[in-house]
């Protein structure tokens, strides 16, 4: 949020410098982020001032130059070049001596130093309009009226106006300060309990108002009493609307508002002055001179303010006028017909509450994210709404002329009580570690408005002021003291006496910090990916079963992932664009599924990502990037060490270069390189391996886990190589099977460590090298023995799979 610092002096008893007042919001909770000067015209002229020329030649070695001495009100006058055909002696100009520097319309700051032009001396220069940013002219040099006195500053003559201004890093809690008058009484509250004596703030309100006539009475109707519990208009007739006066245009400014015009310029200012939203209409489109705030059908055509159509949803809460038209998106955006322009003469002013929840759904929905929207949607002061709104009316009396025209119309169905905390000294002593006088607790409560109603030995019970929404429990009225008096001040004991926490991590967060070690170890990094992603990612298929986002903040954010791909590949995307290619990355996330409405699927998965090469090219070999088996390897690793071993891998349909992994009849997950019409949405250009685990599936087999010791073996194992010509389209899976259907307990492994292809071989023919591992627990293997389960393996290899063994 941004604060002026002129305009919030306004409201203080007493100036504070900008670098005090800076800590002071910082202390009491509204943290100073940044501190900026502004400036209507940059630099403010400093050390601009005004000369009168006193003679004026031509150059003697430039045709379109003068030769200019001009009186700034030194004791000697300066020679000034200057190249403006309308420079003449006798004129009061503006000048811009040697060591100030200009600020020019367009372009970077300039310092004046002493040039030599054409081989005379130049001391400043005559400036014109956009030279030092007063303007846009460069026709010619400023030409003051002669009553104008040399050496005069220029700031003097100008409308300037300088500002320093807050940048406040505000919490979403806190509505009550989101205005200038907010900030004030929060800083007024530090002094009274500080200086300990009553400091209040200079409302702004007068008691000058009264009603001029009652020619345009404007009647309210609310016909959702839950979406608008208060609505409050006035009428002003005879307004001119124009340009408002610079005061009020400079205090918009400053805090990076735009100024439109007098009338709805004023309806900025209160929203930033009370945190008030009001809205101005034109009384030409208020027919039968009633506004009726109700919702409207759905799908009704409404044009906003920008000239957008927009089709409006059920519980959009409207402002419509007498014959059921629409005029105004209640509390978030202006109609195109009813807003007030330059023919405008005559105003209904609204100042309303309207429920949060109906605001919020209704600015995400249309992705209005308006000022007035924000500060509704966390609660406005619904006791406000009157006396606001006679400060705004008066205000547009004083800068666009008019009468007030009507009663005060106040429709108030159900007047609200305010809501009453009891605090005890000892849950405040116990939050904030400090002991408070319970005089100190009421004159900061009191200061904070605040109602004492009822005090007691041991509590004090408090009415909250209706600026204050946030404020429902205890705790919140200990943050509010401690704030107040400041953090700084709660003293630090000289012992503090710990617990130690013994914390014991369930069995699915023990394997999930299991299998994180051991993939850190092995070279990954963990990510954490959002749930909410971008739906254009998927096909029309998988989004019949997305989860879709009822109030999306963005088009880019509107459903929840149906898969962990797509997130990961927008970091694969992220980190390649800045040249950091080797990736292997893991995630443990979710993915969300729904058959119907308000039936929906949460799956834990844990997904890896292969990218790149797999270590850094060196001097003795050339690296290769990762590709689908060193994926399967570290599947099959994890698989292992969750216990997993016997698994079985079945190609899928949908993707030729993807395996599902299965163990007995369950799907533990997959492995795949990820076609390339998925990586190019993403301008992923090298090769992307994805591994994905259903984590329950893991958690369930890791769960039958018995960890067993066996002795190291006395005896060795012995280790047999076989090369099998088979076709080309048979793969390991199907021989691994045909050797576990054999059961030979002996034999304890196998791994490929050949795969060769030759025309020698024939036509549509691999052959495949085969290592066997074998050993006997209790004795020796003899070549007998070994030899008779290499010819079982054998025999079983040109049966089952058309094997010609290679001697």
């Amino acid at each position: 949020m941004t604060i002026s610092y002129n305009w919030l002096s306004k409201y203080l008893p007493k100036a504070i410098e900008p670098e005090k007042l800076a800590v002071i919001l910082t202390a009491i909770g509204l943290e100073v982020e940044k501190v900026s000067t502004f400036e209507t015209i940059p630099g403010g002229l400093a050390g601009i001032i005004v000369g009168e020329v006193l003679t004026c030649e031509p150059h003697p070695n430039a045709d379109k130059l003068k030769i200019t001495t001009v009186n700034v009100g030194a004791e000697q006058p300066l020679q000034i070049v200057c190249g403006a055909q309308n420079v003449a002696a006798g004129q009061k100009v503006v000048v811009a001596p040697v060591g100030v520097t200009i600020h020019p319309f367009n372009g970077e700051p300039v310092t004046m130093k002493v040039a030599k032009i054409r081989g005379l001396e130049s001391h400043g220069m005559i400036c014109a309009e956009d030279e030092i940013g007063v303007g846009t002219s460069h026709a010619g040099i400023i030409v003051l009226t002669t009553d104008a006195k040399p050496g005069t500053p220029a700031a003097t003559l100008f409308e300037t106006y300088q500002d320093v201004i807050f940048e406040i890093g505000l919490t979403p809690n806190r509505m009550d300060a989101m205005s200038h008058l907010g900030v004030a009484k929060d800083v007024c509250a530090y002094l009274s309990h500080h200086q300990k004596k009553e400091v209040k703030v200079k409302l702004p309100y007068q008691n000058s108002f009264k009603v001029d006539n009652k020619e345009l009475p404007i009647n309210v109707l609310i016909e959702n009493e839950e979406a608008c519990p208060r609505y409050s208009g006035i009428t002003i007739s005879g307004v001119k609307v124009g340009p408002s006066p610079s005061w009020l245009k400079n205090s918009l400014q400053a805090i990076g508002i735009r100024s439109i015009n007098n009338v709805v310029d004023v309806t900025n200012f209160i929203l930033h002055e009370t945190g008030q939203p009001l809205h101005a209409f034109d009384v030409k489109a208020i027919k039968n001179q009633t506004v009726i705030v109700k919702t409207l059908p759905a799908q009704t055509s409404f044009i906003t303010l920008d000239g957008k159509e927009r089709k409006l949803l059920p519980n959009d809460l409207m402002i419509c006028n007498g014959a059921g038209e629409p005029m105004c998106i209640a509390g978030v955006f202006g109609g195109a017909e009813s807003g007030v322009n330059e023919a405008t003469t005559n105003v209904f002013l609204e100042s309303a509450c309207f429920n949060p929840t109906y605001i919020r759904k209704t600015s995400v929905a249309h992705q209005l994210r308006t000022e007035a929207a924000t500060r509704f949607e966390k609660g406005v002061d619904i006791s406000g709404t009157v006396q606001v709104l006679k400060r705004a009316a008066l205000l547009i009396k004083e800068v666009a002329g008019g009468t007030i025209s009507s009663d005060i119309v106040d429709v108030y169905p159900n007047p609200l009580s305010k809501n009453e905390i009891a605090l005890k000294y000892h849950y405040l002593k116990k939050l904030s570690g400090k002991n408070y006088h319970p005089d100190t607790i009421k004159r900061i409560l009191t200061a904070l408005g605040f109602e004492v109603v009822k005090e007691g030995i041991d509590e004090i019970r408090l009415a909250v002021p209706f600026n204050k929404p946030d404020i429902t429990l205890p705790a919140d009225v200990v943050e509010e003291i401690l704030r107040i008096d400041g953090l700084d001040n709660i003293d630090i004991p000289a012992t503090i006496t710990i617990t130690p926490a013994s914390e014991t991590l369930g069995f699915k967060h023990q394997l999930q910090q299991k299998l994180a070690n051991y993939l850190a170890g092995q070279g990954y990094h963990e990510i954490v990916t959002n749930s909410i992603t971008n739906s254009q990612y998927y096909s029309e298929k998988t989004l019949q079963h997305t989860v879709a986002m009822l109030n999306s903040l963005s088009a880019d954010l509107n459903v929840m992932r149906p898969s962990m791909l797509e997130t990961g590949l927008e970091i694969i995307a992220y980190n390649l664009n800045r040249k950091n290619n080797k990736l292997r990355l893991f995630e443990f996330g979710k993915t969300y599924f729904s058959n119907e409405v308000g039936k929906y699927v949460e799956t834990e998965h844990l997904s890896l990502y292969l990218t790149g090469k797999i270590t850094d090219d060196n001097w003795q070999h050339k690296n290769k990037p990762a590709d689908f088996y060193e994926a399967k390897g570290i599947a099959t690793a994890i698989l292992q060490w969750c216990g997993i071993n016997e698994l079985q891998w079945k190609q899928d349909a949908s993707n030729p270069q993807a395996l599902k992994i299965c163990s007995g009849k369950k799907q533990l997950g997959s492995v795949e390189v990820v076609p390339h019409e998925i990586t190019s949405k993403f301008d992923i250009k090298q090769t992307v391996c994805f591994i994905d685990f259903d984590f329950n599936m893991l958690l369930q087999s890791n769960a039958n886990l018995s960890i067993t010791y066996k002795e190291v073996p006395k005896f060795p194992a012995v280790q047999r190589d076989l090369a099998l010509v088979v076709p080309n389209n048979t793969d390991y899976q199907m021989l691994e099977n045909i050797v576990q259907k054999l059961k030979l307990n002996k034999l304890k492994h196998m791994h490929v460590f050949d795969v060769f292809e030759n025309e020698k071989l024939g036509n549509n023919k691999k052959s495949v090298a085969i290592n066997f591992t074998f050993l006997d627990e209790e004795k020796t293997l003899t070549d007998k023995q070994i030899d008779a389960m290499m010819q079982t393996l054998m025999q079983a290899f040109e049966q089952e799979a058309q094997a010609l063994i290679r001697k």
